[in-house]
Order: structure tokens, then sequence, then C-alpha cells
């Protein structure tokens, strides 16, 4: 028992350093995220089009990454080594920033760190699945998230405090020079971190299309439910703009990312472990329907209270999903493939995010800025009436 008890310990603590890894990151990424669109606007005059492609280049071009990373991480085993290389693109990314003089310059800096997110996504998810008790795996992804969601809180609040500070003159280099000390702090995170070693059975040299054939129907369902819904699922650049555009100014939509991701944050761990009790499409659909709400939100609310409540329910489906769905991934993907259907379902989400934030600045520009969220909440719908008729529900017993 004792010894079962220090097997269970060491697996949480695995998880809670890898949480402080994305923890200390995600402060030194959200001190940066919000204010990029703003950056983009004011400083080099990006429409929401060009805004759209930049953010869409970048997350897909990445997210071709991804798949091929899960299959390294399957085939060479080296979880930790690639998550940490992943991880260190962040503070390229922030030095990146500091020396742009053009939209190209950040859109360069956008994609260097995609490319990290990328790299590091896949072992870091199978670290801690790897490191998840049987049944607790909804418990594992939701203390991750949970970490992550409240280093991207803090981000943001520092942001929110220095911009505050600065009157009309907001000194954007400075920001971005400050956000590489936590990235920094992140990376330290690794020393505590201990990697499984055991093999996996891949044939070496076998390319991972050759398995394919293993993968569970419904895990090929899901994949292909994330690819429509992530179409309508447009770079969180639009809402901060809606938000700009709903009176908002540049100090406050940073505090009003704030409550998102808090909100997301304190749901997430809860959440996960609610999963893992109920099955994972109890809340997965009402996920989708909670985004399908929000998104019309963003549409048609122009009250700023309003407009509070719904961020606040952003939060909500953010806590729903993603811990959520990479639970599901890795609890139903063969052992094998781990890594790689982790990585293929983060590809499949990126490949579809550039025509979405490409579609989101045409329909805010033909028609109006509603346009592109009434058109994500009629896809989200889509996605959960096709998870509640033809999803399994499962659940750590089956």
């Amino acid at each position: 028992m004792k010894n079962k008890n220090r097997i269970k310990n060491a697996g949480l603590l695995n998880i809670f350093f890898l949480g402080l890894v994305s923890f200390f990151t995600d402060i030194s990424s959200e001190m940066v995220y919000p204010l990029i669109p703003l950056y983009l606007t004011f400083a080099f005059g990006a429409t929401p089009v060009l805004v759209g492609i930049i953010e869409g280049i970048a997350e897909s071009v990445a997210s071709l990454l991804k798949v091929f990373s899960g299959y390294a991480t399957d085939r060479f085993k080296k979880k930790k080594a690639m998550a940490f290389v992943g991880y260190s693109a962040g503070v390229f990314y922030k030095l990146a920033l500091l020396f742009a003089g053009s939209w190209l310059g950040i859109l360069g800096a956008r994609v260097l760190d995609r490319l990290g997110k990328g790299i590091r996504t896949s072992p870091r998810d199978v670290l801690v699945s790897e490191s998840a008790e049987k049944g607790e795996m909804g418990k594992a992804f939701g203390l991750h998230k949970a970490l992550d969601m409240a280093g991207a809180s803090i981000g943001i609040l520092i942001t929110f405090f220095i911009l505050s500070n600065m009157g009309d003159s907001f000194d954007y280099k400075k920001l971005f020079a400050l956000s590489i000390i936590p990235a920094v702090l992140g990376l330290g995170m690794f020393f505590f971190i201990k990697e499984k070693t055991e093999p996996r059975p891949v044939e070496k040299g076998e390319p991972f299309w050759k398995n394919i054939s293993k993968v569970d129907s419904q895990l090929r369902l899901y994949l292909l439910v994330v690819f429509l819904f992530t179409l309508g699922n447009s770079s969180n650049a639009f809402i901060i703009l809606k938000a700009n555009a709903v009176g908002f100014n540049t100090v406050n939509v940073i505090l009003l990312y704030f409550i998102y991701n808090i909100t997301a944050s304190v749901l997430a761990m809860p959440l996960g472990k609610l999963s893992d009790r109920i099955g994972r499409k109890k809340l997965l659909v009402p996920g989708y329907l909670a985004f399908s709400l929000c998104y019309l939100g963003f549409a048609f609310v122009s009250n700023q209270w309003m407009m509070v409540v719904v961020f606040i329910i952003y939060g909500a489906y953010t806590a729903m999903i993603a811990g959520v769905e990479r639970a599901f991934v890795a609890e139903i993907s063969p052992p094998e493939l781990k890594g790689t259907m982790l990585g293929l379902q983060a590809t499949i989400a990126g490949i579809a995010l550039l025509p979405a934030s490409i579609i989101a600045g045409v329909l805010w520009n033909t028609f109006n800025s509603a346009a592109p969220f009434i058109f994500g909440a009629g896809l989200s719908l889509t996605a959960a009436i096709i998870l509640t008729v033809f999803m399994k529900n499962i659940t750590r017993e089956d």
C-alpha cells in the first residue's frame, strides 16, 4: 500500500511540475498575446483580415508539426527533451518581437512561437497521461490545465497593472522584454520532471499512418468533429477586437481577458474530475453548446457588463473542453500511438485555424463584426448535435 501511494504521489508531483512549466510559460505568453492584435493595428495599421491571416498562418504552419512531433514521441521516447526544446522557443519568440519592425516581423515571431508549441504539445501531453493514475485521466489533465490557465491569468494581470500605470503611452517592447523572465523560470522546472523510460512497442521506422486502422471509430469521429468545430473557432484576436469595439479600451480589454482565464483555471480541475465520473461526452457536448452561446453573445452583446458575462461563460467552455478532450484522446488511443493521436488532434485543429481565421476576417470586413461569431456559433451547434447522436459516453469503466 505504501509503495502504491508513493507511486501515486510521484505521478501527481510530476503532473504538478509539468503544470508549473505551463504556468510560467503562460505568464510569459499572456503578458504578450492579448497585445498582439492591438500592436498590429496601432503600430502597423493592420486590418482585421491581416490579423486573421497572421494568426491563421502562425497556428496552422506550426500545427503541422504536432502530429510528427507526436510520432517522434512514440518512436524515440524522448518526451522530456522534446518538450524542453519546444518550450525554449518561447524565449526566442519574445526576442523576435523586440526586433520586429513590421507586421512581417510579427508574423515571423508568431510562427516561431507556434512552432515551439507544435513541438512540445504531444510529448508534454504524453508525460501527463503516463503520470496519471488509472481512472483519473480527466483529473490529471484538469490539474495541468488549471495551472496553465492560472499562469495565463497572472500574465494578463501583470500586463494590466503595467499598462494602467503607463497612461496613453504604451511601451509594448518593454513588456516583451519583461515577459522573457517567466519563460526562463518555466524551463527551470524541467529539472524536477521525471520521465518513464519503459519502451512502447513500435516497429522501427514504421510510418504512423500504417497503424491508422487501429484507431477507435469513436476517436475518428471526434477528430472529424474537431475539424468542423475549429472552422468556426477563429483566433481569440477577434474576440479582443470585438471587446475593443464594444467600448473596452486597451487596458480594460486585458482585464477582460484575465476574467476569461481565471474562470477557466478555477473550473478546469473540478470539471476534469467530473468527466472521470460521468464520462467525456457529458462534458464535451455542453462545452460545445456553451461555445455556441458565447459566440452569439460576442455577436450581439453591446453592453459592457453583458460582455463580461460572456467572457465568464467562455472561460467555462474552455474548462469543459480543453483538458477533457485530451483525456478522451489519450485514453482511447492505442498505447503505441498515444503521442501520435494527441498530436494529430492538435494538428487537425491547427489546420482548420487558417481558414477559420481568414473566414472570420472576411466576414467581419464584408458584413459586420457579428458575422464571424454567428458563423462560429452555427458550426459549434452542429458539432454538439453530431456528438449527441453518434458518440458513445465513455467512462473509466468502459
